[in-house]
């Protein structure tokens, strides 16, 4: 195994120092690398807290700032945060407008979350993100996997705290904007945890696993590579067919952090080209390394349908660690 690290120890909290010096303007941390959250509150709104597993970077901590969330609590590497980590962080960010809970549909991440809610004593509501299309249950789940659909849900939501919404009106938004996103991810390679020291699954080189999940977790079979039309081609058609509307839309092409920029933006094109034989028309798009899992080789695709709404939030002011526009 090669990674830059000095002890897998203290590879989260010496990355965490890392980076919040190196986005002090936005960010603070809590005491104990408890969280991360912004540094300057707007008193009275309602808070967005997120978090999960690190491994996933720049998700979740990379959204913290103006336009998205609050706090995010990191745990370790594919491990859930605490609920003491959730507490702590909603005292934090809490001005008066309770907190939204926005948490991806892992087991772990669920319960931990649902304890916090039960233990903080203030006026919280949880949404889950489920966007995943490739499998039904999973290692971590029951029901569908929240995947890189969450993003989406993060920054729509996020514009409308941001824009004074409270929390019941934040918590209908984001349900919304989750039944309106699928995702789906294909593996090259396996991801190396630091502690393990070794790839998480074994896949040949002429193999990919089409469907896996950001952890690592297998998907819908294990086939032979293929070109990255006929990739994008069965990844569309999962999506497209489990979204069942047509429409204009949001395309998201997300690399799992083994993956060039040169790779994603091919694959947006393939993706592209297929969704308008489904009758959906990209009109706004991401294309990046946002939802990662750990050195993976791969991506997924994600697609949010718009209506007004969700594409008014999706185009109001960000800025974060990780996303930055109109401002």
């Amino acid at each position: 195994m090669k990674k830059l690290i000095n002890d897998v120890s203290n590879i989260l909290t010496e990355s965490l120092d890392g980076f919040v010096a190196a986005h002090g303007d936005i960010i603070a941390l809590g005491d104990g690398h408890m969280f991360v959250r912004r540094k300057v509150l707007k008193p009275g709104k309602t808070a967005l807290l997120s978090g999960g597993g690190s491994g996933h970077e720049p998700l979740h901590a990379g959204f913290v700032g103006h336009g998205m969330l609050d706090a995010a609590c990191p745990g370790q590497v594919f491990t859930s945060p605490t609920p003491d980590q959730m507490i702590a962080a909603v005292g934090a960010v809490d001005t008066g407008g309770g907190v939204l809970f926005i948490v991806k549909n892992y087991e772990g991440d669920v319960m931990n979350f649902d304890m916090a809610r039960e233990m903080a004593g203030r006026d919280i509501e949880t949404v889950i993100t489920d966007d995943d299309v490739a499998v039904e249950n999973s290692l971590y789940t029951t029901g569908r996997r929240g995947v890189a659909g969450t993003l989406v849900v993060e920054k729509v939501v996020g514009a409308a705290a941001e824009q004074g919404a409270d929390l019941k009106a934040l918590k209908r938004l984001g349900d919304k904007v989750n039944r309106a996103t699928r995702s789906m991810g294909v593996a090259l390679t396996s991801c190396t945890v630091p502690a393990a020291g070794k790839p998480t699954f074994d896949i040949g080189p002429a193999e990919m696993e089409m469907g896996v999940g950001i952890h690592g977790e297998p998907g819908r079979r294990r086939v032979a590579l293929r070109s990255a039309d006929e990739i994008a081609g069965e990844m569309v058609a999962a999506i497209a067919g489990d979204l069942g509307s047509k429409g204009n839309a949001l395309l998201f092409v997300n690399g799992f952090g083994g993956t060039p920029a040169m790779e994603l933006y091919l694959m947006y094109n393939a993706a592209r080209a297929h969704l308008a034989r489904h009758g959906i028309t990209p009109v706004r798009s991401l294309v990046g390394s946002y939802v990662t899992s750990l050195d993976m080789a791969g991506c997924s695709i994600t697609v949010t349908l718009l209506d007004d709404e969700i594409a008014r939030g999706w185009d109001a002011p960000v800025h974060t660690p990780a996303l930055r526009w109109g401002l």
